[in-house]
């Protein structure tokens, strides 16, 4: 295994006291020129992370005057601008990246929802229809379903809703939408069911960020024995979606051991989980432990290809190893969804040329 250093090859960036990967993007804005459009973006997306929306969209609209091609930033812009509810504007920086990139399926997302917000009902069916197939894209059925609703099309909207209702049976939402469609139609008894629904899974998310709250105060308190009794309450141990949150409420204080288990017993409950995977993931690498780290970013990778920071964790912890034969081509698939990133655009290049 090799040594890990703060600083490894412009690969990565490893904090030293806490041993979390830092995206080359973030080290950029630590490091580069004030004009230099790649660290504004790095800037914004840190700002983007503390939902400071108003002050990324400065940092965006900054890197976009150095650099007006950066789609990276105008992408990020967009998302800012939609965020703050500045739909007009959103909608044409969405509609020039179109232009710009061609096609995407996470363009045709918004706009699909900015049309549905302003109004437009078949505009929005007309985007959202190709994205339901698309299982990276999980709320498409639910706003094609009100979509078919803004319409005057209401059977199409139950269609879809009740789709929506299949692949998240736990958003109330979406039992919520149906409930009032359904006694739209004057089904009584299946509208009943879904407010019922929706006030169970309403009050029970309720429970849980309260349940949260409470863990986060315990863990800032470094209250000890108090942590247990408090975080102990989200420990469900077969509901995945709970155990993720409290191995990323441990994640985010330090506690990386403590994190382990709940994601070890997350990915067992449900192996499809792409946040208990690299969760997990990350957690091992933050203790160093990189052989173990291995396989559940290879599992993350494996269900969202194309997500950033897990191939950046993945590539980070091949490089370790010694791996650089694996490590390539997931850096290459790094590269391909940021290809205006210098640092990694380097790094790649070190790889390749030790390759």
């Amino acid at each position: 295994m090799r040594e890990v250093y703060c600083k490894r090859g412009g690969l990565v960036l490893i904090r030293c006291l806490a041993g979390i990967v830092v995206s080359t993007v973030a080290a950029l804005a630590q490091s580069a020129p004030a004009n230099d459009a790649a660290a504004l973006l790095g800037k914004g997306n840190q700002l983007m992370q503390r939902q400071s929306y108003g002050e990324a969209v400065a940092e965006f609209e900054r890197a976009l005057n150095v650099e007006p091609g950066f789609r990276a930033a105008r992408y990020q812009l967009a998302i800012c601008l939609f965020a703050l509810g500045r739909n007009e504007d959103s909608r044409r920086e969405f509609e020039r990246l179109r232009q710009e990139a061609g096609p995407s399926h996470a363009v045709s997302y918004y706009l699909g929802r900015l049309l549905l917000l302003a109004g437009d009902s078949a505009g929005a069916i007309r985007e959202l229809s190709p994205l339901t197939s698309d299982p990276k894209i999980r709320d498409a059925c639910y706003f094609l379903g009100l979509a078919y609703v803004s319409a005057g099309d209401p059977a199409r909207g139950v269609t879809w809703l009740e789709r929506a209702a299949q692949a998240a049976p736990r958003d109330y939402h979406v039992h919520y939408r149906l409930g009032r469609l359904y006694a739209s139609l004057g089904r009584k008894a299946d509208a009943e069911r879904e407010y019922g629904l929706y006030n169970q899974y309403r009050d029970a998310e309720r429970r849980t960020e309260e349940g949260m709250r409470a863990c986060s105060a315990a863990l800032d308190a470094q209250a000890g024995a108090g942590i247990q009794e408090a975080c102990g309450r989200l420990a469900d141990q077969n509901d995945p979606e709970k155990l993720v949150l409290l191995g990323q409420l441990y994640g985010e204080h330090g506690h990386f051991a403590d994190a382990v288990d709940p994601l070890r017993r997350a990915v067992q409950v449900d192996p499809g989980s792409f946040d208990a995977w690299h969760n997990l993931g990350l957690s091992y690498f933050r203790l160093k432990r990189y052989q173990e780290a291995r396989q559940p970013l290879e599992k993350a990778a494996a269900l969202r290809p194309d997500f950033f920071d897990t191939l950046n964790l993945l590539g980070a912890t091949l490089y370790v190893l010694g791996d650089d034969r694996a490590a390539l081509p997931v850096l290459e698939r790094a590269h391909l969804l940021r290809p205006d990133d210098a640092e990694l655009t380097a790094a790649l290049d070190r790889v390749r040329k030790a390759h």
